[in-house]
């Protein structure tokens, strides 16, 4: 029987070559070089910016690294960059990217949870992006190997789906559907996911020894949030459609925070 890992490991090295071919287009790549900080929620950003007004020289990692687009951008500001995945694939396809255009970037296959390849008090800075949360089975084994790596006074932040949207499943903006109770946090799923509560999230960081400084309750930047890219109709949508998804009076969960970001330090 195959371990919970290696088959998420197994789905993102096929999703690398499939659907998730979207996120390295030609024209999202130019626009991250042309603006970084696109690839940053602008609270996010700001949290950042706050946190190290000046990047240059900084060493960062990114575990779970995903589309590396939070990636590329700290490398376009002036950082030292490592970029950590469980998928070969994933690290593959997005270190090509930075061979093309001659960045150098350190790409890592390695587990979030263990982060066995890292030594100990080597990062100013650990950032995590949308989606690391939802993979990860334990939380404490992640926040701990975060505190570990970073150095002393050293920076965590990280930026994900708000706890709150997740017992509403699929974006409906017709009507509130419940499909799981907040506290039914998983694993779901063939593929196994997991719900964390904003206490899970804030009671594991707290346990690794991180001191938590802020934390933002975000909504989305705009109407896209909430477009299944599985459904065909949905690139159809106008802009009034996707600007009424973000009013409330018309998109029920609209109404509730739809991002989170917490500031921490070692």
């Amino acid at each position: 029987m195959k371990e919970p890992m290696d088959i998420i490991k197994r789905s993102w090295d096929e999703w690398s070559d499939s659907w998730y071919v979207g996120y390295r287009t030609e024209e999202v790549i130019a626009n991250i070089i042309k603006q970084p900080e696109s690839a940053f929620h602008p609270t996010t950003f700001s949290m950042i910016m706050k946190a190290f007004p000046d990047l240059r020289g900084k060493r960062i990692c990114v575990p779970s690294s995903g589309d590396n687009h939070a990636v590329f951008a700290f490398h376009l500001m002036g950082a030292h960059v490592t970029s950590c995945d469980i998928s070969e694939r994933q690290l593959e396809n997005s270190s090509d990217i930075a061979k093309r255009y001659g960045w150098d970037i350190e790409f890592i296959c390695d587990d979030t949870m263990k982060l066995g390849s890292i030594g100990s008090g080597v990062y100013d800075f650990v950032y995590t992006s949308n989606g690391v949360h939802v993979w990860i089975h334990d939380l404490n084994s992640m926040y701990s190997n975060i505190h570990r790596i970073l150095k002393p006074n050293g920076t965590y932040i990280m930026y994900d789906i708000h706890p709150f949207m997740r017992p509403f499943g699929t974006h409906s903006t017709d009507r509130i559907k419940v499909v799981n109770p907040y506290d039914s946090t998983g694993p779901f799923g063939e593929i196994p996911t997991y719900k964390w509560r904003i206490q899970d999230i804030l009671n594991a960081m707290m346990s690794s020894g991180l001191n938590v400084k802020h934390l933002e309750e975000m909504f989305a930047v705009d109407g896209t949030f909430w477009v299944d890219e599985s459904k065909s109709e949905d690139s159809r949508l106008s802009d009034q459609e996707l600007e009424d998804f973000c009013n409330w009076e018309l998109n029920p969960l609209a109404a509730l925070p739809q991002w989170l970001s917490i500031y921490a330090t070692k």
